[in-house]
């Protein structure tokens, strides 16, 4: 039996996910634009979707729209808000993930301006820096793009005080959520944010389905033109199995989530007390003791003769894991991430994350896997 702990990338799909989509396939198959019984009963399956989650995160259902992931979903957000709000700055972090910082790029060469914030040794945002240049920019419609949590140190921004900012000096703002979404409570309701991305594959959801939500103070154009879908925001027939999956998903992970959460910041933290214990110089990325996603786990090991193959050896040995972001696999330019806050690119980083679904027993084979090979590398460079 494999260990599986690379759930940042993608989690399996629950039972009662699985049930709840293959119950509509084999059910109904009508085109929900379609006008006639089996279209209309297809289009009230979408709804009921979005009503749920429009529910689990404080919107109107007039306020969320269905998408095939965060990737698109975060793109639509900042391209949108540039063609259609008359945004003409952005700010940003160097730690975002690609999908928002490639984005940039497309957009700073199109002629947007663009800010990027400090970021510490833990990947913390300078938030002095943040007020200070949105004062400065406040002749400029402004856009701030700051992710939730960062997918591979865990490092969490503040919404509340990034929402306040953005209020008092009126520009808009935009958060990557993919990471935390299912894993923390949202409210928009109570927090001004005007764009939030999620992606169902990482609340134990399909993959190819996610979700924006949009401010109504803020609406966007299609960023996908076509038909009249997902109310004239989206041309494309809609992903219902995928729909009715995600929703699914992020119900049960919001009805679960205090437990859940407990039981994998447990986890967590035994892992990191035992590899603290059992290896010598060994460093945890990220503002593990601050404010940090509970479900990741950033773990440098000190370099050694073999330490590029740690990741093969373990999966070799039936342990998933990765280095960082499931989308940089085989990149070798390295993690833009650590970069940025500065860690040794000599020491490999192994990036453990959890579900409910991870064990103690887990944990314990983990670290005796560990043991053998970083023991039998020591052996080999003492020879």
């Amino acid at each position: 039996m494999r260990i599986y702990l690379d759930n940042a990338a993608t989690t399996p799909l629950l039972p009662e996910v699985i049930d709840a989509m293959t119950n509509l396939m084999r059910e109904q198959y009508g085109n929900p634009s379609s006008i006639h019984a089996e279209g209309r009963a297809m289009r009230a399956v979408i709804e009921e979707a979005r009503k749920k989650v429009a529910k689990l995160i404080g919107a109107s259902i007039g306020e969320v729209f269905f998408t095939s992931g965060g990737t698109e979903s975060s793109n639509m957000a900042l391209k949108c808000a540039v063609r259609d709000l008359g945004v003409t700055r952005i700010i940003s972090s160097p730690t975002e993930h690609h999908c928002v910082l490639h984005t940039l790029e497309v957009l700073e060469n199109q002629g947007i301006s663009l800010e990027m914030l400090n970021v510490d040794e833990h990947g913390r945002l300078d938030y002095r820096q943040l007020e200070m240049l949105l004062q400065n920019g406040a002749d400029q419609r402004t856009l701030v793009s700051l992710m939730h949590a960062n997918n591979e140190i865990g490092t969490l921004s503040d919404m509340e005080q990034i929402s306040q900012l953005c209020e008092k000096y009126d520009a808009f703002y935009h958060s990557d959520t993919v990471q935390t979404m299912g894993h923390f409570p949202f409210d928009v309701s109570k927090t001004k944010i005007h764009f939030l991305t999620g992606g169902a594959h990482k609340f134990h959801g399909p993959k190819g389905c996610g979700f924006i939500y949009i401010n109504h103070a803020a609406m966007l154009k299609p960023f996908i033109d076509g038909g009249g879908q997902e109310r004239n925001m989206r041309g494309g027939t809609e992903n219902a199995y995928g729909i009715v999956g995600l929703a699914k998903a992020l119900e049960l992970a919001c009805e679960n989530m205090t437990a859940h959460r407990s039981h994998i910041e447990g986890l967590r933290s035994y892992l990191k007390q035992q590899l603290l214990d059992n290896f010598e110089d060994i460093q945890i990325n990220g503002d593990y003791d601050g404010s940090s996603l509970y479900t990741v786990l950033s773990v440098s090991f000190p370099p050694s003769a073999k330490s590029d193959l740690l990741l093969l050896h373990l999966d070799i040995a039936g342990i998933s894991a990765s280095g960082g972001s499931a989308c940089s696999s085989g990149a070798e330019a390295g993690s833009h991430v650590l970069t940025a806050i500065g860690a040794d690119p000599n020491r490999k980083t192994i990036r453990f994350s959890f579900s409910h679904l991870n064990t103690k027993e887990e944990m314990d084979a983990l670290v005796e896997k560990l043991k053998s090979m970083l023991e039998k590398r020591k052996q080999e460079t003492a020879f």
